[in-house]
């Protein structure tokens, strides 16, 4: 389980199978006379008529569990007195078709307690990593606490508040006789084995990814769905620790978010970060966020160039260079003169992509990107080399994964099924054969200039002993964005840091922190995949060579002057 969207309804609790005390501590702290009201408790109504009176607003509620059901079954929340006078004739229409145990039992597979976490299962597990049927009294006890306010009295979030209202909570056990003073005490004084960090939590970015997808080919399901992804729980809880691990040690040079999505050869996501709390933003920086890509576009230039016919040996010059009255330079005021392509790319050497995309031209450059995947607008200006266009995460790892995977189209998905909760197959994903993007030789050629950019270049820290890596680095002016785009033979990873305000880092480029980030997630994701090489492709097509003349056979070929002469057909 990943995840939950919308209302998720449990089956209704079965209330024999829950320890008397679970159901005693809501009743107890929600509506101690449920038991014997008709759906309304004129008792209660009556007391916070008073207590509104006294303060002069709505001070105090009244609604009773079955309420609270009709409500949660039938309509909004919104604070009116139509919406009450609806509720309370709703819970009369409950308390006359039900029993109590059955109003009970549904009411505790539906309550939100937070967190995601639907019913009383599902928060058992949440919170405490246990089925319902073996929570303890102190566990219940909080959880019935909760109610009042999930974000108020959540365990993780507010601790001191929730075990306050654990308090209260045992005190009206007690009251109402449903424990004695001696248990409450040994509840009090025993441990809570809470579970701190949501299990789920890693991949909610990923999940809500998932499910806008879904909207669109299921709007309106008539029941509960499961859907299945290609997300790979292992793989990204490496990715959440690896996030979380980097940012801390970069917080000081000035970043603040950072994204990370992972794929296989054919696109399937299997890991994605979204930013650095979910809790704080569920703004995703791997599907959402506009960066510019910066260094990490040079290989859009690279492969256009070889496609036109440049090799990694042909040569280039860096030096000063004015194209249309801009002027790239490189961090240092120093140029390098002739030096091969190969060397300009693992260098990342701004004057050579730069002359480079204004050879071939720089709208070809911009098709080349669109080819692999880049759908957001491309400009074509000069500085178009340096990556000045603005590109989401997602779509670089969709375009750096035709460079692993053999130079097929990989559209990044996370989608691979959706079924009813009986099994019923309501879509599929559809397997479309493959389509070649990118040929050979300049395939080959653009891995093995890519292999150099972390054997000897910028890239120089990505090195994992015994894998076939390639990538690039890449970094915007004044630090703003800095990338590390990198892959091997069964795994492409794209990583992103900045601020969610654009200002300047503070030195961070793409061979440091998106590096780091790159290497850590990546030595233990692939510690589940074995050691594969980068796949070369499909072989260099052949011109066909012409067929061999038979000099008799041409002095019998008629002259092309001479007039054809037709037989008449039977």
């Amino acid at each position: 389980m990943l995840g939950v969207r919308g209302g998720q309804v449990a089956p209704p609790v079965d209330l024999d199978r829950l320890p008397a005390y679970v159901p005693a501590a809501f009743v107890a702290i929600e509506d101690r006379r449920f038991y014997d009201h008709p759906g309304f408790d004129a008792i209660g109504i009556a007391r916070a008529l008073m207590a509104d009176a006294a303060h002069g607003r709505a001070a105090q509620g009244a609604s009773t569990i079955t309420q609270q059901l009709a409500r949660n079954l039938f309509l909004s929340s919104d604070q009116t007195l139509e919406r009450k006078a609806q509720e309370l004739v709703y819970a009369v229409q409950l308390e006359r078709t039900f029993s109590k145990r059955q109003i009970l039992s549904l009411y505790l597979s539906r309550v939100y307690f937070g967190s995601g976490a639907y019913g009383i299962e599902a928060a058992s597990r949440r919170f405490f990593g246990v089925p319902a049927s073996r929570l303890t009294l102190h566990q219940a006890a909080t959880l019935a606490g909760i109610l009042k306010s999930p974000s108020g009295y959540s365990p993780v979030d507010q601790p001191e508040r929730s075990a306050e209202r654990t308090r209260l909570v045992l005190d009206a056990m007690a009251e109402t006789g449903a424990i004695t003073a001696a248990q409450r005490a040994a509840a009090l004084a025993s441990p809570l084995h809470l579970r701190t960090v949501d299990p789920m939590l890693p991949a909610q970015y990923f999940v809500d990814w998932v499910d806008q997808q879904r909207r669109r080919l299921v709007a309106q399901p008539q029941e509960d769905l499961v859907v299945e992804t290609t997300l790979d729980l292992p793989t990204e809880e490496a990715a959440e620790k690896a996030t979380r691990s980097v940012l801390a040690k970069a917080q000081a040079r000035g970043v603040q978010q950072a994204a990370l999505v992972s794929v296989d050869g054919g696109g399937g996501v299997r890991a994605m970060i979204g930013g650095a709390d979910y809790r704080a933003s569920q703004f995703n920086r791997a599907t959402q966020a506009l960066r510019q890509a910066g260094s990490s576009w040079k290989p859009f230039v690279y492969l256009t160039a070889l496609e036109a016919g440049r090799t990694p040996d042909t040569l280039a010059v860096d030096e000063p260079t004015t194209i249309g009255g801009w002027s790239p330079k490189d961090d240092e005021d120093t140029y390098l003169g002739q030096i091969t392509l190969q060397t300009a790319l693992a260098k990342s050497i701004n004057t050579v992509a730069a002359k480079l995309a204004d050879e071939v031209g720089r709208p070809t450059v911009a098709r080349t990107a669109q080819r692999l995947g880049i759908v957001t607008p491309i400009n074509t200006d000069p500085a178009m080399a340096l990556g000045t266009s603005a590109v989401t995460p997602i779509e670089m790892a969709g375009a750096y994964d035709s460079f692993a995977n053999g130079g097929r189209f990989a559209a990044p998905y996370g989608l691979e099924s959706i079924r009813t909760t009986a099994g019923k197959i309501v879509w599929r994903r559809p397997i479309n054969p493959p389509t070649q993007v990118i040929q050979n030789p300049p395939l080959q050629e653009l891995d093995q200039m890519l292999r150099a950019v972390i054997a000897q270049g910028t890239g120089v820290h990505a090195t994992i002993p015994g894998r076939d890596l390639a990538g690039k680095t890449g970094t915007t002016s004044d630090s703003k964005d800095a990338w590390f785009c990198g892959f091997t033979g069964d795994l492409t990873t794209v990583v992103w840091v900045g601020r969610d305000d654009a200002r300047p880092m503070q030195g961070v480029m793409g061979g440091g922190p998106p590096t780091a980030l790159w290497r850590a997630f990546m030595v233990s994701a692939l510690l589940r995949t074995p050691a594969t090489p980068i796949p070369a492709g499909p072989a260099p097509a052949i011109p066909a060579l012409a067929a061999p003349t038979d000099p008799v056979t041409t002095l019998l070929q008629p002259s092309p002057t001479a007039p054809s002469v037709s037989t008449p057909q039977h």
